[in-house]
């Protein structure tokens, strides 16, 4: 019988591990530490949604839709889709699940996403994000919570060399002025454009500004900026923004040519970027989409919101030492074992980390107690069996002693 294609030799996804699964873990639990500190509530998503939900709110013309989704029919012959990111879904539960009472409302999520496209170093066919939302809440006041929390997550995960990246894409006035002013500008050098910018040029011209091709730099570079059609209002939003990212010390520097290209975002765009990781030097990233419940069916709510890569994360923090244990028993002999079962059980049960070594000598079931990084041994035989004592060997030390077994726990916790 051929052998099964296991998870790892498919391409784009991984198994995680050891050292990988350690780090992936403290990303994790710093995110929920954080989010709980900043008081958002965790919501819990499907893994797959109507293709629609994604197809109207990410666009259908961005390569998200149009390249990389993995969409198939279920067996009623409606079209599904795995989620390649959680901003949508939760739109969509703001609006079916009726949310809108609960306004403003603060959530945050975790989980894996999927997209086709090309695996590479930090990017994954099935990879993983924390995601943070804030729905209902048209102040900058929620733009600024949102980026003092992420700078604060970033900050607690150990991770250094990031820049926030901040810009303002502007009030629906400001968008579409600067669009035409964009499109008039990319009209008179269509002849030297990529194919893909002359295809964005059509259909979301405001993505040239970040076309990575050398044909398309010298002309985005020279493109009118925002700033010449802020409205007002939109100009006293990004003051508002900026002085209260001020106010928490909060480092940032202004990119003019951070944008998005879909007509529902608004205001705040925002990247914190690293040079540590080559080319995909994004690790959190997010923005204002005041629209996008209303692309959905559902009235005018504003919303901001970021996302951020899990594996990139975890490929820029510090190694986090492994989980603490407390002992390792070490049973000598049958009945030792019968016993063993119920001493570790016992000692489980009143919070301590406890292994058992139940294979091989003693100096390899003391080995493996030390391989695993405990601090005690707990060796039990015929002779401790009769006395009703254990014996407590200090790994650090070598020390050892004698501990009656119904004062075992405490002895381990001193």
């Amino acid at each position: 019988m051929a052998r099964i294609q296991t998870p790892h030799r498919v391409r784009g996804t991984q198994d995680i591990f050891g050292e990988d699964q350690r780090r992936h873990a403290h990303v994790l639990t710093t995110f929920e530490r954080v989010r709980a500190l900043y008081c958002f509530q965790r919501v819990d998503i499907p893994m797959f949604e109507a293709t629609e939900v994604f197809a109207r709110s990410i666009g259908e013309t961005t390569d998200v839709v149009s390249k990389e989704m993995y969409t198939f029919p279920d067996r009623g012959g409606d079209s599904l889709t795995l989620r390649p990111e959680f901003t949508a879904s939760i739109a969509r539960a703001y609006l079916t699940e009726g949310w809108q009472q609960f306004a403003p409302l603060k959530v945050a999520t975790s989980g894996p996403v999927f997209r086709y496209e090309r695996p590479q170093k930090g990017r994954y066919r099935q990879f993983h994000q924390i995601d943070a939302e804030v729905l209902g809440a048209a102040e900058p006041a929620a733009d600024v919570e949102l980026l003092v929390m992420a700078d604060q997550l970033l900050a607690e995960l150990g991770i250094e060399g990031v820049t926030l990246q901040l810009n303002t894409l502007g009030d629906a006035a400001t968008r579409d002025a600067w669009r035409a002013a964009l499109v008039a500008h990319f009209e008179a050098h269509r002849d030297v454009l990529s194919e893909d910018s002359l295809v964005r040029l059509e259909k979301n011209p405001m993505r040239i500004l970040d076309s990575k091709d050398p044909r398309d730099r010298p002309v985005a570079d020279s493109a009118p900026d925002i700033d010449a059609y802020l409205t007002a209002e939109a100009r006293a939003f990004f003051d508002a923004v900026t002085s209260g990212l001020d106010a928490a010390g909060v480092r940032w520097t202004r990119n003019p040519r951070l944008v998005r290209g879909l007509d529902y975002y608004r205001h705040t765009a925002f990247e914190f970027v690293t040079d540590r990781l080559g080319a995909q030097g994004t690790v959190l990233a997010g923005g204002r989409y005041d629209g996008l419940v209303e692309s959905l069916g559902g009235s005018a709510t504003p919303g901001v919101g970021w996302a951020a890569g899990v594996e990139r994360l975890a490929m820029l923090v510090p190694e986090p030492a492994a989980a603490g244990i407390d002992a390792v028993v070490v049973p000598m002999g049958t009945e030792a074992e019968r016993h063993a079962t119920g001493v570790v059980a016992a000692l489980r049960r009143t919070g301590l980390a406890v292994d058992m070594a139940f294979k091989g000598n003693m100096k390899r079931r003391l080995a493996k107690a030390d391989a695993l990084g405990a601090r005690h041994a707990v060796i039990l035989g015929d002779d401790e069996l009769a006395k009703g004592v254990v014996a407590v060997k200090r790994l650090a030390d070598g020390s050892q002693a004698e501990v009656a077994l119904d004062a075992l726990a405490d002895a381990l916790r001193a």
